[in-house]
């Protein structure tokens, strides 16, 4: 069976990632970043000889290429995942798949109307305890859930925004829980359903004049199937990542999968069962010893493009789970600036 060939959009160190990745299940074809300097030094590192400054150019020209990876900042993956659709390609996306519920909508009828595929990585799904967690709740072990907490403590200082020319803008960018964060939200939904209402704080304290939105929130959740929970999240635990954790109480049980990345099993107890024999996680992603990012299970995101397209698999996350994070995330910075509005009109 021939390999899959793919193109890859962005190459900045998520991109190089994914290059690493990409060699290993298929064939790197063609590399594409604006950044001309970046793009030399991706070319140097890939071991390429085609890289092009311009996605268009690439699109037209790389016509054997079956996927492309969009690995550009959050502002610009519903334009280049769409671009690459009408193109012919099935596409990749990094997450988080758009800012924009409209743009997540406009990526998937695009991908309908061109018969393609549209993946959305959300690695995080693939952690050993996730996994575990998942399967006990499928299995009904767990049984009524009541509650769930979500805790997200990173670090992202000043350095990490201005070394960049995207991070921290609103149109670029997003937010905080679009850029650090909608991985864990993705799991929210994946393991506890979708959110009914939202009750948002959210504030900036550490990154004034340096970001234009928030560094730290806490937000109350309805779920539609009558489950509660709450997200406390910060890029302000000192000088490194501390906590990224789901905490679930349940009728018959309470799980807690914790570690900096959720690749830790905190705590279990579980009515006749045990959670046991767990696989060793990969480890967290690394970016030149500055920070660290999420888990670092990008090779299973690309088994599953390949399963599904060699095989006729399931993708492990699809273009609608990708919009409910999103529309998720923007149901609490709506809810927000309707409350910031609503306490100046109000004079509070």
């Amino acid at each position: 069976m021939e390999k899959i060939k793919f193109g890859l959009i962005g190459c900045g160190r998520i991109g190089l990632r994914h290059a690493v990745e990409i060699k290993k299940v298929g064939v790197l074809q063609a590399i594409c970043d604006i950044n001309k300097e970046r793009l030399s030094l991706a070319k140097k590192e890939c071991e390429l000889s085609t890289a092009y400054d311009n996605i268009d150019e690439l699109l037209d020209k790389e016509k054997d290429i079956d996927v492309i990876s969009i690995c550009t900042p959050n502002g610009l993956h519903a334009e280049h995942s769409i671009k690459s659709l009408k193109k012919g390609f099935h596409v990749l996306c990094e997450k988080p798949m758009a800012i924009k519920v409209e743009d997540c909508g406009k990526m998937i009828n695009e991908a309908e109307h061109a018969n393609k595929r549209l993946f959305i990585v959300k690695q995080n799904r693939f952690n050993p305890p996730i996994v575990a967690l998942k399967q006990v709740i499928a299995e009904n072990r767990l049984g009524r859930i009541f509650s769930v907490q979500l805790n997200c403590f990173w670090n992202r200082n000043n350095n990490y925004y201005q070394s960049s020319d995207w991070k921290g803008t609103k149109k670029l960018d997003g937010g905080t829980l679009f850029t650090q964060f909608s991985h864990f939200i993705d799991l929210l939904y994946w393991l506890i359903g979708d959110i009914r209402n939202v009750y948002p704080i959210i504030k900036n304290y550490a990154h004034e004049n340096i970001i234009e939105f928030e560094d730290a929130g806490v937000v109350t959740l309805e779920f539609y199937n009558g489950v509660i929970g709450t997200i406390n999240y910060n890029v302000n635990s000192y000088q490194k990542n501390f906590e990224g954790s789901i905490t679930i109480f349940a009728e018959k049980g309470t799980v807690k999968v914790g570690g900096p990345y959720l690749n830790k099993l905190d705590y279990q107890c579980i009515d006749n069962y045990v959670i046991e024999d767990l696989p060793e996680g990969k480890g967290a992603n690394e970016y030149g010893g500055q920070y660290q990012g999420s888990m670092s299970n990008h090779d299973e995101v690309y088994k599953n493009v390949v399963d599904v397209l060699n095989n006729k698999g399931v993708i492990a996350t699809n273009g609608y789970e990708g919009l409910k994070t999103v529309e998720i995330i923007d149901k609490i910075y709506a809810k927000s600036r309707y409350l910031i509005d609503s306490s100046r009109i109000l004079g509070l």
